[in-house]
């Protein structure tokens, strides 16, 4: 095991589960339904990493009202649905886990519900639980620090022994006022040309693309933090 790490903190859409252009396109299509026009374009650039939460503050103030009470549940729906039919789990995580020597868990904006369905989908839940946290457990979810030191904490952990694996520049962003080392994940399918270098910009230590680098960079990074 290294040395210089204790707990690997893994984000779980499009980091363990492709989910990403899903979950952005179901978000399109509701919002749309319920009169606030938008693209899973835009979906992605607003709001990718960030907890449906916060979003809907956000939009609920640009429409001057608020969104149905059952809207949450009408996401849900179409999400759940898709994921039934389409999601799958990120090429090669299951190899790169298997090679991590560190205790591992998940901290997600997304809600344990939907966590226990895309993750389970995937064959990842049982790899993972009971050590999956959520930004539902915190005051404020990413880009603000507060579901990693909880995570750390849960894990019995210090903030400076995790490393986080995350695909948003929220995610790194929280990760990073943390004060821990991240890594910046651009091989699921919704990142474009030049993603990566808007987790680097954002402050992840490494980027890389392709889970099966993931132990040997773990084991890298963590000597040249020692």
């Amino acid at each position: 095991m290294n040395p210089n790490f204790d707990l690997v903190i893994f984000d779980c859409d499009g980091v363990l589960v492709d989910s990403e252009v899903i979950s952005c396109r179901a978000h399109a299509e509701t919002l749309t339904r319920h009169g606030y026009p938008i693209t899973s374009e835009q979906v992605f650039h607003r709001f990718l990493g960030r907890s449906t939460r916060q979003a809907n503050i956000e939009i609920e103030a640009e429409l001057g009202r608020a969104l149905p009470d059952d809207f949450h549940l009408q996401l849900q729906d179409e999400l759940y649905r898709t994921f039934e039919a389409d999601l799958e789990a990120i090429p090669h995580i299951h190899t790169a886990l298997d090679a991590i020597a560190q205790p591992v868990c998940v901290a997600s904006s997304g809600s344990h519900q939907r966590m226990r369905i895309s993750l389970g989908r995937t064959r990842l839940y049982d790899r993972f639980a009971p050590n999956i946290f959520s930004a539902s457990q915190v005051s404020n979810g990413k880009p603000a620090p507060d579901l990693f030191p909880f995570a750390a904490e849960q894990m019995n952990v210090a903030p400076e022994r995790c490393v986080v694996i995350e695909d948003s520049v929220p995610g790194v962003t929280g990760g990073r006022a943390a004060g821990m080392t991240v890594l910046g994940f651009h091989g699921g399918s919704h990142c474009r040309e030049a993603y990566g270098d808007r987790l680097r910009a954002a402050g992840a230590a490494v980027i890389f693309d392709d889970m099966r680098q993931l132990p040997d960079l773990i084991a890298q990074i963590g000597l040249m933090a020692g």
